[in-house]
């Protein structure tokens, strides 16, 4: 997955408060984890199992509610909402905005827990005989809830939040920006730059443990082909590669090249895919793909809330699904700002089904050709793959590989695959990390190379330090902690969002309400015939540059000495390019009124084009003088009002803003 990036960036730089809280205790962490590594193991370990037996009930109820808000969001009223102004139009198309989105379901960590996970479920079931067919039903029934809906609508979550703060109320492109209907400026002090800097410590630790696991499935596969022994200082060596490969790719802006090689990594993953379901027991993965998809949808609501309370205690639901709820939770900012930044434009009904179901589709049919393979085999007495799975999980990908014909060259391609997938991912986190850091740029722009190169060693050093500390379990450990807090910061997040719906929702209701008469004709004074001469009229860019001057203005200009006058905060600002005017005014801790009229061109109907030749039809363009409100464009244009009108529309919509703040009091 590589994110959207823009290679010049311009007003972007570090935010100080935020990089170094989250720098000072990520970098702590690394060297305490580095300097004891076996101290720190057993107390990472502790403290697991604390978070497991103490909040586990909180993982999978906050995981559930953030599931359930996005998806009703969706179904009601405010899924018609648009990520951006109500005149955007989304960027991509929808093939290639699927397309993306299908890509940031891919990651390596597909390869590690595709077949140890179901193994290790079948072996060691939370509940139930192990080694069964009911047995590895169950199996694959945990294996969808762990990749399933509910981390999918965390990253909806996220991105919805970001994409509609940061290009409907032209907020930063940051997470405290989904906490301004709850705190209002106070986002850009300490409590705003606190909840992006617990942001960037769970992304860092999230990303840490995805090339944890991704490093020790590219150790194994090595070993496999080629003998390289499966070490800790190995996967030291082969994390500061491909994070120094992935930070170099960040600065030098290949995007071309990179997507191009996740591209060829897309079309080889399929096509892996499709050997292991054709070269396998195909009628049978069709069948348990069908009935897994089944179990899951049936048992979705139960085992939402499944803790196992009347169970034995035991460590499986803090080592398996309070781990994962929490890993989604820290992956959250990194995927919701690739979702986010690639989705303007799109309502929130689409954004949300779109995120929700595209990837998902790829994920767990993924997991269910792979996962069923695995546990056929096993339950046909191949002992040694399931054994991998619970001793040497990161092997047991090959390990199946190795029973299906061209076993040597399909398991060289899985290594090349997951290198690509590898560099990709660290690239896009690095990006992310420092986009999170950075302030003072546009939505579309990257943090400064520097912090990329920073936030790419921080990565790397807590990636190391948690290998040493106790491999798989320490980085388990390191992700349900560091989630903690910010988990919590999504709930708030998530109340911010709804009282921005409503706002929005009384906005709307109030722009329906005329609290005085519009003029009486908004067409000027000549009759129907000037009228209808303007109605058919598609004036020039220069009429409108005059119009823009001889009346917008002026008229503008007239209502802003007024509303001075009445002892109101106006602000006129103009655009450089000259083909914008707003008025804003102030309204302390109220939201502020905004009133602009921009000129924006569009391609002339061919009926007015009647006696022009075939280029200068394709080039012609006319233009309008657009109100635009803070919610984007009102679609209707001044051109033809006079000044006196443009007055009595500035006042309408002002006295439409005054009906709003009035009804949301």
């Amino acid at each position: 997955m590589s994110a959207p990036s823009s290679n010049t960036p311009s007003t972007i730089r570090m935010n100080p408060p935020v990089f170094y809280f989250a720098a000072s205790f990520i970098l702590l962490f690394g060297l305490a984890v580095i300097s004891n590594p076996q101290v720190a193991g057993e107390w990472l370990l502790a403290a697991q199992n604390w978070a497991a037996n103490t909040v586990g009930w909180y993982y999978m109820l906050a995981m559930t509610l953030y599931l359930v808000f996005v998806v009703v969001t969706a179904l009601s009223g405010y899924g018609k909402i648009k990520l951006g102004a109500d005149h955007d139009e989304p960027e991509f198309s929808y093939l290639s905005w699927a397309g993306m989105l299908f890509a940031a379901g891919i990651s390596i960590t597909l390869f590690f827990f595709c077949v140890s996970e179901p193994l290790t479920h079948l072996l060691q079931p939370p509940q139930g005989e192990a080694g069964t067919a009911e047995a590895g039903r169950q199996a694959m029934q945990l294996l969808f809830l762990h990749w399933g809906l509910h981390g999918w609508g965390v990253f909806a979550f996220v991105g919805m939040a970001l994409a509609y703060f940061a290009y409907r109320h032209n907020l930063p492109l940051a997470l405290r920006s989904a906490l301004y209907p709850l705190i209002g400026k106070r986002i850009n002090g300490p409590i705003g730059y606190a909840v992006d800097g617990f942001g960037i410590i769970a992304t860092v630790f999230g990303l840490g443990a995805d090339m944890g696991f991704g490093v020790l499935h590219l150790n194994s596969g090595l070993d496999y082909l080629f003998g390289i022994p499966h070490t800790q200082w190995v996967q030291v060596i082969l994390i500061s590669l491909m994070m120094g490969a992935a930070v170099v790719v960040a600065i030098a802006g290949v995007d071309k090249g990179v997507r191009v090689m996740s591209d060829i990594n897309m079309v080889l993953a399929c096509a892996l895919l499709l050997f292991v379901l054709f070269a396998g027991p195909t009628q049978h993965l069709f069948n348990t793909l069908i009935q897994n998809l089944g179990d899951y949808l049936g048992a979705l609501p139960r085992k939402s809330f499944d803790v196992y309370a009347y169970n034995e205690p035991s460590d499986w639901l803090g080592g398996w699904t309070v781990f994962y709820w929490a890993w989604w939770i820290a992956w959250a900012p990194f995927v919701g700002l690739f979702i986010a930044r690639i989705s303007r434009g799109r309502t929130i009904r689409e954004f949300v089904f779109g995120v929700l179901l595209i990837p998902l589709g790829f994920t767990l049919a993924w997991m269910s050709i792979f996962g069923n393979s695995a546990i056929l085999q096993v339950l046909n007495g191949a002992t040694a793959l399931g054994q991998s799975a619970l001793e040497n999980p990161s092997m047991s990908l090959y390990l199946l590989l190795e029973t299906y014909p061209w076993s040597k060259v399909v398991i060289a391609v899985t290594v090349f695959i997951s290198f690509v997938f590898f560099v990709t991912s660290a690239d896009s986190g690095t990006v992310v990390l420092s986009t999170l850091s950075a302030r003072d740029g546009s939505p579309d722009e990257d943090g400064p190379n520097w912090l990329r190169v920073f936030w790419g060693a921080m990565t790397a050093l807590v990636t190391s330090g948690l290998l040493f500390a106790g491999s798989i379990d320490s980085l388990k450990s390191a992700v349900v902690l560091t989630s903690l807090p910010f988990s919590v910061i999504l709930l708030a997040m998530m109340w911010g969002l709804h009282k921005a719906f409503y706002l929005e929702s009384q906005r709307q209701i109030a722009q329906m309400h005329s609290l005085a008469p519009f003029a009486n004709s908004r067409r000027g004074r000549g009759g129907w015939r000037h009228r209808l001469s303007q109605a058919v009229h598609f004036p020039s860019r220069d009429e409108v540059y005059r119009f823009m001057d001889d009346v917008v203005r002026p008229a503008i200009a007239e209502v802003t000495d007024v509303f001075a006058e009445k002892g109101l905060n106006v602000i006129t600002q103009e655009d450089p390019s000259h083909d914008n005017v707003s008025l804003k005014i102030g309204h302390g801790e109220e939201q502020p009124f905004i009133y602009q009229v921009q000129m924006r061109g569009y391609f002339t109907p061919s009926f007015a084009l009647a006696g022009l030749g075939t280029q200068e039809l394709k080039n012609r363009r006319y233009y309008r003088a657009e109100v635009h409100l803070s919610e984007g464009s009102q679609d209707y244009d001044l051109v033809g009002y006079s000044k006196e009108q443009i007055i009595n529309d500035i006042l309408d919509q002002y006295e439409r803003h005054l009906q709003f703040l009035h009804m949301v009091r």
